[in-house]
């Protein structure tokens, strides 16, 4: 993974979300884009209908590393246990909401859980979905901006001990300033320029270059690939977009 401190290659950056309904349709990505994708999404659709069995079937078929983002949401005590019970998972990644691992602000911080601590968990923390508009319904300060929401949570998740957190492209730059280059940051709600999504339903996007170029270690693609005609060449499109944000990241001053 990615930490800032040398120029990875352009596949360790490229998450694929295996957001399809089927054990056979995630096989069949697999199959096609192993070759160009480092990380391989399981969400709650896929996960809940499969179960872990699915883990070592795409693993055996050469997914290199597994994110489960099953976004986990309960006390901390809860959280941490199951997280202990996903590190009998082929499962290098495991995502869960801020909130479950909120235990005080008194509390000790704990040691960052490197990459390599299987499963490593990354905070979930401001779904990029949801638009800046939208805070004050949801009983947010009216003048509390989602990077403000962003760096709070990421605070939360950095004493927790996470490797890192998931959040979208526009605030990666304040993260990667307040955090540093050993700090894992994952960044949905990626999308190409020439890739048209129907019915899109993210709402704080960027493309692969421009998230790459201010900061991000992995960003996730699903839909601009797998609806492409080709997903074997949208994914290695995909890849010439990262090589083009890396290089300008290390041209300039950024992470």
């Amino acid at each position: 993974m990615a930490t800032g401190r040398t120029m990875p290659e352009p596949k360790e950056c490229l998450c694929f979300a295996l957001d399809v309904p089927s054990a056979d349709e995630a096989k069949r990505f697999v199959d096609l884009l192993a070759p160009s994708v480092g990380l391989f999404k399981v969400g709650l659709e896929l996960f809940v209908k499969e179960g872990p069995g699915l883990l070592s079937s795409i693993k055996a078929r050469g997914a290199e590393r597994i994110f489960l983002d099953l976004k986990l949401h309960d006390i901390p005590r809860t959280v941490e246990r199951a997280r202990r019970s996903a590190g009998a998972l082929p499962v290098d990644f495991l995502s869960v909401h801020c909130e479950g691992l909120w235990t005080g602000s008194a509390s000790e911080p704990r040691p960052r859980r490197e990459v390599g601590t299987v499963p490593a968990m990354l905070g979930i923390t401001v779904l990029t979905s949801l638009p800046r508009q939208d805070l004050p319904r949801l009983g947010y300060a009216r003048d509390l901006s989602i990077t403000d929401l962003v760096l709070l949570r990421a605070e939360i998740a950095s004493r927790a001990g996470c490797a890192g957190i998931v959040c979208s492209g526009r605030e990666v730059e304040a993260v990667r300033d307040r955090f540093g280059p050993g700090f894992t940051i994952l960044t949905p709600g990626v999308r190409p320029a020439w890739a048209a999504v129907a019915k899109d339903d993210q709402a704080r996007i960027l493309t692969p270059s421009e998230a790459i170029r201010r900061g991000s270690d992995v960003i996730v693609v699903g839909r601009p690939i797998a609806q492409a005609p080709d997903p074997a060449e949208a994914a290695r499109r995909v890849l010439d977009e990262i090589e083009q944000g890396l290089r300008a990241r290390k041209g300039g001053s950024g992470a």
